[in-house]
């Protein structure tokens, strides 16, 4: 029986393939004030400005590729029963060929009806864009299947059922700072190996956490040689 490896990925994970990461210098928040683009309120008062935001957001989705960090993650399958939980609106992880990916935060490749959750709809590379007056089948207008700041994350006791599980546990390209994903650490069991990817100093209230001090493609190259020896 395999092993089962949940991997937590942020930001830091599909920045090497181009994705505008929000909370670095020079990143989308610098652009455009999370209170305009990301809340229930911002929508309510300016709904073309977030459409267009998150149209933008797609349209740079289908000129970046999966990094060599996504590539790695999805060739572990092979070893591994594998669960990324992500907090990333992208597709990389499902375009690198990772099968079970679980998004706390939304995708972008998504939209939902306003008046009704359950309506979901994919976009298509070929029509990614939504306008206003764009509605679903019940007459509400569409938005971005995103989980906006002030809303609640309805993925995220599937996560906690996930960590719980693992076996191992692998935290990659995420500042531990935005919360309730940066609580999964705290559900992972006391007596397996945890490891956090990133060239940054990440703190965690876990003591017993192994630091790879690179970036998402080579930490990974990294990670898979280590639990290659674990195993």
């Amino acid at each position: 029986m395999k092993r089962r490896l949940v991997v937590l990925t942020g930001a830091g994970m599909s920045a090497e393939s181009g994705i505008s990461t929000f909370r670095d210098s020079g990143g989308l928040w610098d652009k455009y004030p999370v209170e305009q683009v990301a809340t229930p309120e911002g929508f309510a008062a300016n709904p073309q400005l977030v459409l267009e935001f998150y149209n933008t957001r797609r349209k740079q989705l289908l000129d970046v590729k999966p990094n060599e960090g996504h590539l790695g993650l999805a060739a572990l399958e092979k070893d591994f029963e594998l669960r990324i939980i992500t907090q990333n609106v992208d597709n990389l992880h499902e375009r690198a060929g990772s099968s079970q990916v679980l998004h706390l935060h939304g995708e972008l490749t998504k939209v939902r009806s306003t008046g009704d959750e359950s309506l979901v709809y994919e976009l298509s590379p070929e029509n990614y864009e939504v306008k206003w007056g764009d509605k679903c089948e019940k007459g509400f207008q569409l938005r971005p299947h995103i989980v906006w700041f002030g809303e609640a994350v309805p993925m995220f006791d599937e996560a906690v059922e996930v960590a719980r599980l693992a076996d191992v546990f692998v935290v990659i390209g995420t500042s531990l700072n935005v919360y309730p994903a940066a609580g999964l650490i705290n559900y992972v069991p006391r007596d397996i190996p945890i490891y956090l990817i990133d060239p940054k100093e990440v703190s965690t209230s876990r003591k017993d956490v192994f630091f790879i001090r690179k970036g998402a493609s080579e930490g990974v190259k990294e990670l898979r040689g280590k639990l290659r020896i674990e195993n």
